[in-house]
């Protein structure tokens, strides 16, 4: 039987079961997992659409993934490998009245990465847009109920225009910079006194080159904050003006700057610290300034 088409209007729980499943994901793929991402148009809020809960995962290796193809099986998915995209492995849930599906992509694919989060970040932000992007799916619906081909054929054109356009608007500087800082974390003793890539960071600077670091936890007091290390690299390779910087703690979620990388960064820019801008929530973009949060510098 083909896969029955039906498209039907935004339902907030689209949002609960992409939590409940992104855990899952991530409890297979394990370290090896770097991001990941509710996209699709069941990760728009006021758009209809197939409630197909659509989860793009960003990874160290892909190769890795393959290795645990039998464990995404036991949940119900079947891996089909690139299934005609090169560079992806894609897994889909539920057989006809299909649920999920999952759309895994290196890291370094920016171009994969980029594309999917501009869109969806497009369709978030732009009513008319939405609007006829849900009449447009739910005239193919109808028009094409059990023709998956006709369907995803009568909508082309219009999301290879909104993609392009998303895409050339999309400032997707903060995603490249969490993905560069969460691949270089890794937690390991490189001694009996000193561990290290607990916690990661990475810059952006006026160049808008992005520079990385991890955390060196030593047995005294001798060690560096994600932070400083990955200043170290930027002011190594001869820059020193900071735009943007994020850190990312063990769990994945951001974390602000210590006091200590905080005294660094406005020694390192007195005129200019207070425009630093310093991202604490990955999920809502939240952004401040490291003026914000040192309003009152001792000099």
């Amino acid at each position: 039987m083909s896969q029955h088409i039906t498209v039907t209007e935004y339902d907030p729980l689209w949002i609960k079961k992409y939590e409940e499943e992104s855990l899952l994901i991530k409890n297979i793929i394990a370290d090896n997992c770097i991001a990941i991402y509710h996209i699709g148009s069941t990760s728009v809020k006021g758009l209809a659409a197939k409630p197909i809960i659509d989860i793009m995962v960003a990874v160290r290796n892909l190769e890795m993934v393959d290795d645990v193809a039998d464990e995404f099986s036991k949940i119900g998915y079947e891996y089909l490998g690139e299934f005609g995209m090169a560079g992806r492995r894609y897994l889909r849930k539920g057989g006809d009245e299909r649920t999920h599906q999952i759309h895994i992509f290196q890291a370094d694919d920016w171009n994969n990465i980029g594309r999917h989060l501009a869109f969806r970040d497009y369709m978030r932000t732009h009513e008319k847009e939405r609007n006829e992007y849900a009449r447009i799916k739910r005239e193919l619906a109808v028009r094409f109920p059990y023709d998956i081909d006709g369907y995803c054929d009568g909508k082309e054109n219009f999301v290879r225009k909104i993609e392009e356009i998303a895409i050339s608007q999309f400032d997707g500087t903060w995603d490249k910079m969490y993905i560069a800082a969460r691949n270089v974390q890794a937690e390991r003793k490189i001694s009996s006194f000193i561990e290290v890539g607990g916690v990661s960071a990475a810059i952006l600077t006026k160049k808008d080159n992005i520079y990385v670091g991890v955390c060196i936890d030593t047995a005294c007091s001798l060690g560096m904050c994600a932070e400083r290390n990955a200043i170290a690299n930027m002011i190594t390779r001869g820059e020193n003006d900071i735009r943007r910087i994020i850190a990312v703690g063990r769990d994945g979620k951001l974390i602000p700057p210590c006091g200590v990388c905080r005294e660094f960064m406005t020694q390192l820019m007195p005129e200019n610290y207070h425009s630093i801008e310093i991202m604490l929530d990955y999920e809502n973009k939240k952004v401040v300034t490291l003026g914000d949060i040192t309003p009152n510098w001792w000099i």
